[in-house]
């Protein structure tokens, strides 16, 4: 076989690329690797696929269709040129390489082998294993569309596709992983993405040198924001299409990687997680409404445990109005110890409930009730205002709609109680200071985090405050460096 640029060409000879698949894919060794091999006009051809990602009826129509060339046509000279017209499916192209026809295989397509011929057809027939859209557990919302994306690469494409149609929506295809070679989809809006921001993820994807994404999206998040230890996530997950497609209309860029149901948003900041799309399906003063009142609950699972501790531990700073704020006995447990604890088992419930059976998990609910409720108050394991002030915490921990947000303020959450705990008064307020500079010091691919409240735009805080009617919205936000600011034409 010649070489093109370091790839091996396909030979005309037909035995030479079935030797070369026997070698470098293990035909005839691995199970799932189908291969079927027919006289079509005295010319021998070969098909190769993967019988767990193609269908079968289609695959039984091609072969019917090749068969029958035999009883209609006669001239050998045009072999190839018959055969492309028989095959019956919407998307069928060539190749003249092998790394190409490997690619292929693995991929899920058909690849047909003509001998004498020195290129392959490959035809489109892949149909992935997965669920069909269903409404994410983790964005609920009670209107609103009830489809979420799926584990399949191209259902989610349509998905999008079918609430943006428009020509100028891209989707991408690259490939990461030496091994996995999985499909990664780069979505944007042509006229309204920012091209530099475009050009820096794409670039950013196919500089990534791994054997495979096994973790899908979330190890494709980390080569390109690369944050390191910082809890804070620098993207925006989803599984709602609608989610996805407000953003891709605002400017943001969407990452699809196949075998995961979330996409990627990207550039996102801090009040990008805190948006949650049942704000935008109801009137918006009841949107505003819940807005505040999810901020009040993320401010609470953040600053409630340290600030009642420090009330606690130094009852002066207390007005007279909130002197009852305080255990009124000493308990057998320092306070400090009683709220870690209490953060500790309500963790212990989290990660119960994820592995707990759905049949199991009335009886675990009951059981942790019953624990962790009343009798560790009569046992003098908890105090029932520890009790009370933990739960709150939590609540508000479940209501922030990203759940790495969440995860991330249960940590600042915790430093928070320690500091407050060791150095007092001194320590809430330089721990309270470090988290502001934290988050204002932090950017994803060049975006502030804290926009628009460092740097400030109050055109745009205003928008996050409040959930203003859509015929108003008619601005992109100016931190995507969109090319077309306007969203609808200016009366």
């Amino acid at each position: 076989m010649r070489e093109r640029r370091g790839k091996r060409l396909i030979s005309r000879k037909i035995k030479e690329n079935e030797g070369y698949l026997k070698q470098k894919l293990g035909v005839g060794v691995s199970f799932d690797l189908g291969y079927r091999e027919q006289t079509i006009l005295g010319q021998t051809i070969q098909l190769y696929y993967v019988t767990g990602l193609c269908e079968t009826p289609i695959i039984v129509e091609l072969l019917e269709e090749l068969v029958n060339i035999n009883d209609t046509e006669v001239d050998q000279n045009k072999i190839a040129e018959i055969i492309k017209n028989r095959l019956v499916h919407q998307q069928v192209t060539t190749i003249q390489t092998m790394d190409e026809v490997v690619d292929q295989v693995l991929t899920g397509l058909i690849v047909l082998f003509i001998d004498g011929v020195r290129e392959a057809f490959v035809i489109d027939v892949r149909s992935y294993p997965g669920r069909t859209p269903e409404e994410p557990d983790t964005e609920r919302v009670i209107r609103g569309s009830r489809d979420g994306y799926t584990e399949n690469i191209v259902e989610n494409t349509a998905l999008t596709r079918r609430r943006i149609r428009d020509e100028r929506l891209r989707n991408e295809m690259l490939k990461v992983g030496e091994r996995s070679k999985t499909d990664v989809c780069v979505s944007y809006l042509q006229d309204v993405a920012d091209e530099g921001l475009i050009n820096l993820i794409k670039s950013k994807i196919n500089e990534i040198e791994i054997d495979g994404i096994s973790m899908a999206e979330k190890s494709v998040e980390e080569f390109i924001v690369k944050r390191g230890f910082i809890p804070y996530p620098l993207v925006r997950f989803t599984e709602r299409p609608d989610v996805a497609a407000n953003h891709l209309l605002e400017g943001h860029v969407l990452i699809i990687v196949d075998t995961s149901p979330s996409a990627i948003i990207v550039p996102t900041t801090f009040f990008h997680h805190l948006q949650h799309a049942e704000e935008f399906h109801q009137a918006p003063l009841i949107g505003t409404s819940i807005r505040w009142l999810r901020f009040s609950a993320i401010l609470m699972s953040l600053y409630l445990l340290p600030l009642w501790l420090l009330f606690v531990m130094e009852p002066t700073l207390l007005p007279k109005a909130l002197s009852f704020i305080g255990p009124s006995e000493e308990g057998n447990i320092p306070i400090p110890v009683q709220i870690i604890l209490g953060l500790a088992g309500i963790e212990f419930l989290r990660m119960a409930a994820i592995h707990t059976p759905t049949p199991l998990s009335t009886a675990m609910g009951l059981i942790a009730a019953v624990l962790i409720g009343q009798i560790a108050i009569d046992v003098g394991l908890f105090g029932s205002e520890v009790i009370l002030y933990v739960s709150l915490s939590a609540i508000g921990g479940y209501v922030t709609p990203s759940y790495e947000l969440s995860v991330a303020n249960k940590f600042v959450n915790v430093v928070l109680v320690v500091v407050t705990a060791l150095f007092g008064l001194i320590g809430f307020l330089v721990g309270v200071l470090l988290h502001i500079l934290l988050l204002a010091n932090l950017s994803a691919l060049r975006t502030p985090y804290l926009w628009p409240f460092i740097p400030f735009n109050l055109k745009a805080l205003l928008h996050i405050i409040f959930r203003i009617p859509i015929p108003y919205s008619n601005r992109r936000p100016s931190i995507v460096h969109p090319e077309n600011n306007y969203r609808q034409p200016v009366k």
